[in-house]
This record gives structure tokens, C-alpha cells and sequence, in this order.
């Protein structure tokens, strides 16, 4: 799987290394191969699957299909409609809002977490603080790729994380 994820380098600020799933995506194989480990690992009863913007859509939907849950989006400020609940949070490159529908997260709805990068952990973080205000009860975090030397896990508090691949 490593070497369908293709490193880009200044992206999308100098000094960057993005890592670009395009390549895992656009291979069959092996993105079911990726979305059958991630379910597997899962441990007890989900509600919901938590997608952060943008590229955890990708994977929550057919995790949530396989664990039998719903999928909830976490977007980006300004791309939901109607009534929502937001957290603001620092990221490695800036600053970011995330938002949530808090009426699709019944109380004590037990949701994963679910990215394709875990680098400082701020947007998970951030996640995880907006789904709790919201009645859900976290289970765990799963990433694709853990960039290791950002050290993402430690604003995570020691919650259950699962990766797939860690990059030193």
C-alpha cells in the first residue's frame, strides 16, 4: 500500500510533504484490500463513522457500509446547511473550522474516526471535542498513514488510535 501513496513535495505550501492517496484510490485491489483491514480492526459495535474533510469521506462510506453504521461528514465551515455545531483548531499550515449536523448524532452514538493523515492531530483533535459536545461517545481513531514525527497521538489523549502505515 505504501507505494500507492504518492509523496508531493511543497504541497500545499512550501515545505509540505503531501502524501496523495490518488494512486491507492484509482487501484481496486487495493482500496478494498485497505477498506477491509480498516473494518477489521475495528473493535465492538459502531454507530456511526466520522469522515473528516476531505479525503476521509473516501473511506468512511464503505467502512460504515461494512460495519453496518452511518456515515457522518465533518466539514469544513460554511458546507453544511441548516443548523450546526463547530469547532475552530490550529493545523500544521493554518487555521481551520470544522462543523457537524449535531441532530444526526444521537446521544451516546459510539463513533469512529476515521482520516486518511494523522500528522499534528490537531484536525482529529478538533474532531473529538466537536463529536463529544455533541453527545457521541468516541471509540477510536483510524488513519491510513501516521506521520510519526508530528506526534498527532499526543493531542489525542491516549485514545484507542489504528494506522495502517506509519512513516517515521
Amino acid at each position: 500500500m505504501e507505494q500507492l501513496v504518492r509523496l508531493v513535495p511543497d504541497y500545499p505550501e512550501p515545505g509540505i510533504l503531501f502524501r496523495d492517496i490518488t494512486p491507492l484510490l484509482a487501484d481496486a485491489d487495493a482500496f478494498a484490500d485497505v477498506i477491509a483491514a480498516i473494518a477489521a480492526a475495528v473493535e465492538g459495535p459502531v454507530d456511526l463513522v466520522a469522515g473528516m474533510e476531505a479525503r476521509g469521506f473516501l473511506f468512511a462510506a464503505p467502512v460504515a457500509v461494512a460495519l453496518g453504521a452511518g456515515v457522518l461528514p465533518v466539514r469544513k465551515a460554511g458546507k453544511l446547511p441548516g443548523p450546526t455545531a463547530s469547532q475552530s483548531y490550529a493545523l500544521e499550515y493554518g487555521t481551520a473550522t470544522i462543523e457537524v449536523h449535531p441532530d444526526t448524532i444521537p446521544a451516546g452514538a459510539r463513533v469512529l474516526v476515521l482520516d486518511d493523515v494523522l500528522a499534528t492531530g490537531g484536525t482529529a483533535a478538533a474532531t473529538v471535542e466537536l463529536l463529544e459536545r455533541c453527545g457521541a461517545v468516541v471509540v477510536g481513531l483510524t488513519f491510513l498513514v501516521e506521520l510519526e514525527a508530528l506526534r498527532g497521538r499526543d493531542l489525542l489523549g491516549g485514545r484507542p488510535i489504528d494506522v495502517l502505515v506509519t512513516v517515521p
